[in-house]
């Protein structure tokens, strides 16, 4: 591949575009809400964004506006805010990759991307399998199905992400549903499909367009040429940054690519009349609203589960998701203090959660407050009469690194893990994913 057609090159073409055209409104910065939080607030709106031009084409810019970036929670309400069809959200995107550019130099970019890629595939392979037996991660898309090729052309492929594999029963209550449906799919994800998104955060751009074009190519090889995603990382990773420089490139667009609340959403005439047992719940939806339609998408679906009766709690709904929150750790720990209280107050029987991070991060707190902490595929599973046992869950409530590895130790010795490699993960992973502590 050539330098002139190297996704580097191919993304800093799409980013001169977008500085161009950006006229420098600050309309992007006032609907965002980081800003408060991040303490930028009384600055000026359009001196903000005009240092984030200067960040991406220099990697240095007004420290408000470097503040800006790393706040960024990719909520998106950037992107409804701009009147000139520019992402502000991917522009912030590049920001920071230029900040970490400025810092580090090509090889390191590459090491820290390496670890944090090694990192991440250790904790996902490890929980994974201390929930798991080989059938069921093969129906998962890992193990031999990883490689596997389909026999015949399946309507989807559905792209599971990597870290839903820690929460399985969510990943395996959609395919439940999608059999319902009678949708044809094959499985793929986990980290032999990676998006690439830990490389672009060390500014390792070259190498995350590589990973994401590689999983692009494999899913494309199904030739369904429709893809559904659960994980919103990955959605904004391939939709905004991966597939549009693939096409930069002068490659066609490889497939369209749908959140699985959105495809749920659009087979609603097929969808509600499986919804046929009673759900007797007052439910509170935990809400972000990162990618456009999937709220919304969460809110139709549970309206149309018989008993159901839908709680507003009134509380922000901001980012992508949960994870994605952590660049404002306060104001974040904030946020679920204020939601549980409020849920308690409410008397909800279950706040219910879409995305695989916002459920690690929360369900252990079903030990303090006096209702539930499910995913919506949980609800909508027990409407239609499908169950999936929330293990993780179950192990997270024990709070004991000791008493987990001794309830997980057939699938230890089964997997052949290294018990102090799953302890680590387990003590990290697991119990240390607790932005929130829990109550003494």
């Amino acid at each position: 591949m050539s330098e002139l057609t190297s996704f580097e090159a191919a993304v800093g073409a799409r980013v001169e575009e977008m500085l161009d055209a950006c006229t420098r409104c600050g309309k992007c910065v006032e609907a965002c809400p980081s800003v408060v939080p991040a303490g930028i607030a009384d600055a000026s709106y359009s001196n903000i964004i005009a240092g984030i031009l200067d960040i991406v084409r220099t990697g240095d810019g007004p420290e408000v506006s470097q503040s800006w970036a790393s706040a960024c929670m990719l909520s998106g309400e950037c992107i409804k805010a701009c009147d000139y069809g520019i992402n502000p959200r991917f522009l912030l995107a590049m920001a920071r990759v230029a900040m970490t550019k400025s810092q580090n130099e090509p090889p390191e970019r590459r090491r820290q991307g390496l670890t944090l890629f090694r990192d991440d595939s250790r904790d996902v392979t490890f929980l994974s399998q201390l929930q798991l037996d080989d059938e069921t991660l093969v129906r998962l898309g890992q193990k031999s199905a990883s490689v596997a090729v389909a026999a015949e052309v399946p309507e989807f492929v559905f792209y599971t992400g990597c870290n839903v594999l820690k929460n399985p029963h969510i990943a395996l209550l959609a395919l439940d549903i999608m059999d319902a449906l009678g949708v044809s799919y094959q499985v793929m994800g986990g980290p032999s499909h990676c998006c690439g998104i830990k490389q672009a955060k060390t500014g390792d751009i070259e190498m995350s367009g590589r990973m994401g074009t590689s999983s692009i190519q494999k899913m494309s090889r199904s030739g369904s040429g429709q893809v559904i995603s659960w994980c919103p990382s990955c959605y904004v990773q391939f939709t905004e940054t991966t597939i549009p420089t693939i096409e930069r490139q002068g490659s066609p667009r490889p497939f369209d690519m749908v959140p699985f609340m959105a495809f749920l959403r659009e087979r609603m005439a097929k969808l509600t009349p499986l919804l046929r047992r009673e759900v007797k719940m007052r439910i509170a939806l935990h809400r972000h609203p990162g990618v456009a339609g999937v709220v919304e998408a969460a809110l139709e679906i549970l309206k149309e589960i018989p008993g159901v009766e839908l709680v507003d709690l009134q509380q922000p709904a901001v980012g992508l998701q949960s994870n994605n929150l952590r660049t404002l750790p306060a104001f974040k720990r904030e946020l679920q203090r204020n939601e549980l209280q409020a849920a308690s107050e409410a008397g909800i029987d279950a706040l219910v959660a879409v995305y695989h991070s916002d459920h690690r991060e929360l369900c252990a707190h079903e030990r303090d407050w006096p209702f539930r902490i499910i995913n919506i595929l949980e609800v909508v599973g027990e409407s239609m009469g499908l169950h999936r046992h929330d293990r993780y869950k179950e192990l997270k409530l024990m709070q004991d690194a000791d008493q987990i590895i001794a309830e997980c130790q057939d699938l230890i010795v089964k997997h052949s893990l290294d018990v102090a490699v799953a302890r680590s993960v387990i003590v990290k992973g697991m119990l240390g994913d607790q932005p929130l502590p829990l109550k003494a």
